[in-house]
């Protein structure tokens, strides 16, 4: 096996290592969920600001879209942080389908539609 083939190997089997640890992670997340499908608003949100949607259960993924304050969601399924922080959850609007904080939503229950 020569320099480069060696080069080749090692990248390769760093690669899998990461994309398997990352999968370890979200996975547990992800079964450690409750459906909720409901209507909810985008609250806590300043009026010139946006909240982003994320395409992962997680701060640092990829935005995928945004949600203007007071706009209205449907709310698919919540997630349980495992760290104890903020619950997420899988939301939709439009043509607009992502994760964001919970702490963003007021739920609307009780709302007539």
């Amino acid at each position: 096996m020569n320099r480069h083939q060696e080069k080749l190997l090692i990248a390769t089997l760093a690669g899998l290592v990461i994309a398997g640890a990352a999968s370890f992670a979200i996975q547990p997340a992800l079964a450690a969920g409750y459906q909720v499908d409901s209507p909810a608003q985008i609250t806590g949100v300043k009026k010139w600001d946006t909240l982003n949607v994320r395409l992962w259960p997680a701060s640092y993924s990829q935005k995928v879209g945004e949600f203007e304050p007071k706009s209205s969601v449907w709310v698919e399924r919540c997630i349980v942080s495992p760290q104890g922080g903020s619950d997420w959850c899988l939301v939709q609007q439009h043509y607009v389908e992502g994760w964001v904080n919970a702490s963003f939503l007021e739920f609307a229950y009780d709302w007539d539609i």
